[in-house]
């Protein structure tokens, strides 16, 4: 299509192929509403002004923002296929998303990675990808694979127009510290998108960090934090996913000085959130909630990610932009009425199947000697705490009495104090790496849960009130390919396969949700009193992120980044 065509119809010599007609348009550049028609030629917005169409629609008085885009999310923690999370997600509003793939990367390496850009390849909503920083996250764990700064090199050569950058730079002491393999991945970076992660970073060392390059932070948790990074040219963006519910400590701090530094994420979210609450939209409505004003909060999911990114097509209504837009009905209430595409109603959109390969990538071992606690003539047990709504752990110290007890000459947890023990069993390499510890705050009383999502490298991850169950779990993942399994008494009460990777299942999204209900209802049988047990259980194997984590290695104290023994004095 040359572009005479589209002049012509911006002039009015020739009509458009659609008109949306008596809307309201929302103006982020000015953060402003515009009442006039919208003139979409050839799949762009040619014009906002007196225009005639092939196809006119009256939309009597709504508004069209443009289409919403997710600054940060890693897709696998949806457990959809790419293709599944854009059929859910666009009727949402979203019609691009910036992905960091690092969870199938500690999986399955550079070929995961390709893997999904394949996958995501061809569908109705705009799959940006940034290069994982951080594969493994730290040398305190085993991963499946490694991501080098070659690897890294070959993305941005292969794929100059989706891999926008490099994803979130978790291992903040090793830029601090200068650690040769990360600072060989900033040098490459430069010029690019360094996304940033640095929870609870200050001082000095906040300064050397955003340095080195990183320059957004999705892992703010208080507004001292957020008002310092901000101060320090940071971007930050307001995380609202499944677990980390952040934004109603951010939103108070954005005022019209400030917005265009801040977007909204989800970072991680399951199907079912997506599914019954929403992708961007349920963000924006909660943005709006704690106090924006909702043309801040739709220039957040919006403009804002767009010229961040460098996304110099999408992300705002004006001549030359593609013509992706969502109708609502009001601009407090935000509900989605209609999505267009490239100027097609999503309604009208077909989708391709795509066949995935699957295979099983469990690779482990354990028997019920190596989860054993015996013998133990220490006073005290480092805890992990569980913080709701927070992937920031507690590090407790308790009174050995409060959190195990001895029974059948060996040592159970103190199910009766909200103890479970918490085992961690390597995964990819069959190494036998096994490491245990206690967790406080699940409410369990009897039998187990487990997953082979347990960020960042994804090895096996088991809570439960004994070694049987906790065994019988295990073992079921195992035979299995992978998933989330709860069990008590050694039988199966709710199981939600994941064949890819460990991490993403091969259903349609309803299905998947409806194994997501099942067992999170099969969990609070056990006495499970948290909502979405399985994403707090995700977390508590992520050794950059604080206070004390159990990787396959051992327990971790994240403040000092070293090893602890589980016991003491």
């Amino acid at each position: 299509m040359k572009k005479s065509m589209l002049l012509k119809a911006a002039l009015g010599d020739i009509p458009c192929d659609l008109v949306i007609k008596n809307g309201k348009i929302i103006d982020v550049f000015n953060g402003d509403i515009v009442e006039q028609d919208l003139g979409i030629y050839n799949g762009y917005i040619v014009g906002i002004g007196d225009y005639t169409g092939k196809n006119e629609i009256d939309i009597k008085g709504k508004y069209i923002s443009p289409a919403f885009i997710d600054a940060h999310i890693h897709i696998e923690s949806t457990m959809l296929t790419p293709l599944e999370f854009a059929k859910v997600v666009i009727k949402h509003g979203t019609h691009a998303v910036i992905c960091d793939p690092h969870e199938i990367a500690n999986v399955m390496g550079i070929k995961g990675i390709e893997l999904f850009i394949k996958m995501s390849e061809n569908l109705h909503v705009e799959f940006y990808f940034m290069a994982p920083s951080c594969v493994p996250a730290t040398n305190m764990e085993t991963s499946g694979a490694s991501i080098k700064s070659e690897h890294i090199e070959y993305l941005y050569k292969k794929y100059p127009d989706k891999i926008l950058g490099l994803a979130e730079v978790m291992n903040f002491p090793g830029v601090i510290f200068q650690d040769k393999d990360i600072w060989e991945k900033l040098a490459i970076s430069r010029g690019k998108i360094i996304d940033g992660h640095c929870p609870m970073l200050s001082g000095k060392e906040l300064n050397a960090y955003i340095l080195a390059g990183p320059k957004s932070d999705h892992e703010c948790t208080t507004k001292p934090e957020v008002e310092e990074k901000l101060k320090r040219g940071m971007y930050i963006f307001a995380r609202n996913g499944s677990t980390e519910k952040n934004l109603p400590a951010i939103i108070p701090v954005v005022n019209q000085k400030n917005v265009r530094n801040f977007c909204l994420v989800t970072d991680d979210r399951h199907p079912k959130e997506l599914i019954q609450k929403g992708h961007m939209d349920y963000n924006i409505k909660e943005a709006i909630k704690h106090g924006a004003d909702p043309i801040w909060a739709i220039q957040m999911a919006t403009i804002n990610p767009a010229h961040y990114y460098n996304l110099n097509d999408i992300g705002i209504i004006s001549p030359g932009y593609k013509a992706n837009f969502v109708i609502i009905n009001d601009l407090f209430e935000l509900d989605v009425e209609d999505v267009y595409i490239n100027g097609t109603s999503a309604s009208k959109l077909k989708w391709e199947k795509i066949n995935i390969p699957m295979k099983n990538s469990i690779n482990a071992k354990i028997d019920e000697n190596s989860i054993k606690i015996k013998d133990v003539k220490l006073k005290k047990v480092h805890v992990i705490g569980i913080k709701k709504d927070e992937i920031i752990t507690e590090h407790l110290i308790l009174p050995i009495e409060d959190v195990i007890i001895k029974q059948d000459n060996c040592y159970v947890p103190n199910v009766n104090n909200d103890i479970l023990k918490l085992v961690v069993i390597e995964r990819h390499k069959n190494s036998g790496n096994i490491g245990i510890g206690f967790v406080k705050g699940f409410g369990i009383k009897k039998g187990a849960v487990a997953s082979t999502i347990a960020h960042d490298s994804h090895n096996i991850i088991c809570a439960g009130s004994n070694d049987d169950d906790i065994l019988f779990a295990v073992e079921l993942i195992s035979k299995t390919g992978g998933g989330l399994v709860v069990v008590k008494d050694k039988e199966v009460l709710g199981h939600l396969p994941l064949p890819l990777a460990g991490l993403i299942s091969n259903r349609p999204a309803e299905e998947v949700m409806q194994l997501e209900e099942q067992i999170n209802f099969a969990a609070k049988q056990l006495g499970d009193t948290i909502t979405n047990p399985f994403m707090y259980l995700s977390f508590l194997a992520l050794p950059v992120i604080p206070h004390l984590k159990l990787t396959d290695m051992g327990l971790v104290d994240v403040d000092k980044f070293s090893f602890i023994s589980l016991f003491e004095g």
